[in-house]
């Protein structure tokens, strides 16, 4: 099989498919300046390739917190860190002009309006991660946008920050 035919198969470009048979990851040979790729090797791949590995724990503690971008904070017997970008881990993208309006904005990829923008960003005030209870904690704002509920908006930030966590 041809490396075109091989790529289309195991849903990978012609360049991935170019480099596992230089390196030996599947069975190919070069023949008139073209690779042959053997079918039962690229059916062993693309079957490796299909085993789910087990999820990486996500462990909340201050190192993680601080990690991926958090501020410690500790007075009177409290020790939090706060996630002060939270709006980037929800999926919340702004761009201002230099008076400091949203100039544009999207949510979770797909544009939306600046006001939208300003209601989403409004709807939670901070996050914070609180070393005694080893949970984060968030409070919510006065605005809710019609783009997403604040428990909406929260759940993203939890998943955006649980996946930061696990790319560490």
């Amino acid at each position: 099989m041809n490396t075109t035919a091989a790529a289309d198969t195991a849903k990978v470009t012609v360049a991935t498919i170019r480099d596992w048979a230089r390196r030996g990851v599947i069975e190919a040979t070069k023949t008139a300046g073209r690779w042959v790729i053997g079918s039962a090797s690229l059916a062993r791949r693309i079957a490796i390739g299909a085993m789910k590995r087990p999820a990486r724990r996500v462990i909340y503690s201050i190192e993680t917190m601080l990690a991926i971008g958090g501020n410690r904070w500790q007075r009177n017997g409290m020790d939090r860190v706060y996630i002060n970008d939270w709006a980037a881990f929800a999926g919340i993208e702004t761009t201002r002009y230099n008076t400091g309006s949203i100039s544009s904005a999207s949510y979770q990829g797909q544009g939306i309006s600046n006001s939208q923008a300003g209601q989403l960003l409004g709807s939670i005030d901070k996050v914070w991660f609180d070393a005694a209870t080893g949970k984060l904690h968030g409070r919510y704002g006065y605005s809710e946008s019609r783009v997403a509920t604040r428990d909406e908006v929260w759940a993203a930030v939890i998943a955006g920050i649980r996946t930061a966590i696990a790319a560490l």
